[in-house]
């Protein structure tokens, strides 16, 4: 399965401990989200739509439009 949270994260070159560092979460918990281990919380996935600017249902891969509804 396509891991849209990873790819965001690549295609910014950023770290797991700049992402976590930046949505208020340790980098082994950020890992854990990555690889699936930790399930995404609403309000994990609240703070990642934010933080890289896209939609809920673009982290969730239910669009391939990243833009956010006003």
């Amino acid at each position: 399965m396509k891991n849209r949270i990873k790819d965001l994260r690549e295609d910014h070159d950023l770290t797991q401990r700049q992402i976590a560092d930046g949505i208020g979460i340790t980098q082994r918990k950020y890992s854990y989200i990555e690889t699936g281990v930790q399930p995404l919380t609403d309000d994990l996935l609240v703070r990642l739509a934010r933080y890289y600017g896209v939609s809920i249902d673009y982290l969730l891969l239910q669009t391939d439009n990243p833009k956010r509804n006003p």
